[in-house]
């Protein structure tokens, strides 16, 4: 198959998201590694570490929306990009001079959270103005291969070089990306409008909750909005606990924790990469339907997880199922997300969706937190692996699915097109 051409705007973009994924690939894990290892942090707390850090993100992110909304989207990811880096590179500082501490960690999961919301609001934005409508999915499915092959790259590096240099290391790494990834959208050329609003520069707390109002109104969104808030938040909230499980209680080494997510990312380009081809042959609800009952099959696996090869082996199978589900799942749903947006209101519902997804992820992994300690890690990822085979009720039915309405017409005189940088599957 011939690769379609998107442009050399989009690649500059794409060549952006590339070198923050990659980064983030090698620090995947790194705050909970660092809670458990450096600050030996109690399961509560490195629960608490994935609940708070994303609520109060969440918090600080809630009026970023309209503001973001009425704005050039490319200065806006260039700011996030390095509040991120400054934020980020204060943990080795800290840890150098012998400050670091829990309480610090919490605030950077905070900022870098807050950060992110604003920053994939506003790609979503420009993606939809930059590429055409039958290339979005191409686009998505892009950006979504490429974050699965820097988390098969990333952590298998990020284990060796924790072991060999240190355990905020990939921290380095991760906080360097966002500033490449600024310099590249920075690189971008093209002029980019000023969006104009109506009623005045003030942002109204009514303009806040638009966002909401939009995905709970449109039949097809709402039921794919209340069945991502389960799955993520599920899947998320068994991150801290399987680092627990892993690393102290069944003695995994840094390397063999980086191992067991890397290798099943491999699925990640797999599923990515037939997603164009089974979307034309069977259709957008159809694979919404099949391939999202099939990713919430696959977590209860993780319960069963023994120490040595085997167990090894059993995360890795485990993962890799749940990751081609994934892959191919996502850039569908971003693509449905966008198609049935208008253009003056992608940014308020991306972040609404952003802001419940974190605000999920947060809720369950506080309670895991607390399940965990009052049972054990292995214990609350059971009870999560059972309540995510409920996650399929929530998928839309097929007359959720009405046809992609006109949208831009509908807006087309209340806004012009936003721009910014993407992020695939958010």
């Amino acid at each position: 198959m011939v690769r379609r051409s998107l442009g050399r705007r989009f690649g500059w973009l794409w060549a952006a998201y590339a070198a923050s994924a990659y980064g983030s690939g090698l620090g995947f894990g790194a705050l909970p590694l660092i809670a458990v290892l450096v600050l030996d942090a109690s399961p509560a707390q490195v629960s608490a570490l994935s609940a708070v850090g994303p609520a109060v993100g969440a918090l600080i992110a809630l009026p970023l929306g309209p503001w973001v909304e009425f704005r050039r989207k490319r200065p806006v990811m260039i700011a996030m990009d390095l509040a991120r880096f400054a934020v980020i590179m204060t943990i080795p500082v800290a840890y150098a001079f012998g400050m670091l501490s829990f309480v610090q960690l919490l605030v950077v999961s905070a900022v870098v959270a807050a950060a992110r919301i604003a920053f994939n609001a506003a790609s979503g934005a420009y993606l939809k103005a930059l590429v055409r409508p039958d290339d979005l999915l191409v686009a998505n499915a892009r950006f979504e291969s490429t974050t699965w092959s820097s988390i098969a790259v990333g952590p298998p590096l990020g284990g060796a070089a924790i072991g060999l240099l240190g355990p905020v290391t990939t921290v380095v790494a991760d906080a360097l990306s966002y500033l490449l990834s600024a310099l590249g959208i920075t690189a971008i050329r093209g002029r980019e409008e000023q969006p104009q609003r109506t009623g005045g520069r003030r942002v109204r707390a009514s303009e806040v909750l638009d966002g909401w109002r939009h995905l709970l109104t449109h039949p097809g969104l709402r039921a794919l909005y209340l069945n991502q808030l389960l799955v993520s938040g599920l899947i998320m909230a068994t991150e801290p606990l399987l680092a627990v499980l892993l690393l102290r209680q069944l003695g995994f080494a840094p390397w063999q924790y980086g191992l067991a997510f890397a290798v099943p990312c491999v699925g990640g380009l797999i599923g990515s990469r037939l997603a164009r081809g089974v979307v034309a042959r069977y259709g957008q609800h159809r694979i919404l339907r099949v391939v999202g009952t099939l990713r919430a099959v696959w977590l209860i696996g993780l319960a069963f997880v023994q120490p040595g090869v085997v167990g090894l082996a059993t995360v890795i199978a485990v993962e890799l199922a749940i990751i081609i589900s994934m892959s191919l799942y996502n850039p569908v749903l971003a693509t449905y997300r966008l198609e049935h947006t208008p253009r003056d209101r992608t940014v308020r519902t991306l972040s609404a969706w952003s802001i419940s997804s974190s605000a999920s992820i947060a809720i369950l992994s506080a309670l895991g937190g607390l399940l965990a300690n009052a049972t054990s890690a292995r214990t609350a990822i059971a009870v999560a692996g059972l309540l995510i085979l409920a996650s399929p009720l929530l998928l839309p039915r097929r007359r959720d699915f009405a046809p992609v309405p006109d949208l831009e017409l509908a807006t087309a005189g209340s806004q012009p097109p936003a721009a910014g940088v993407p992020r695939a599957g958010g």
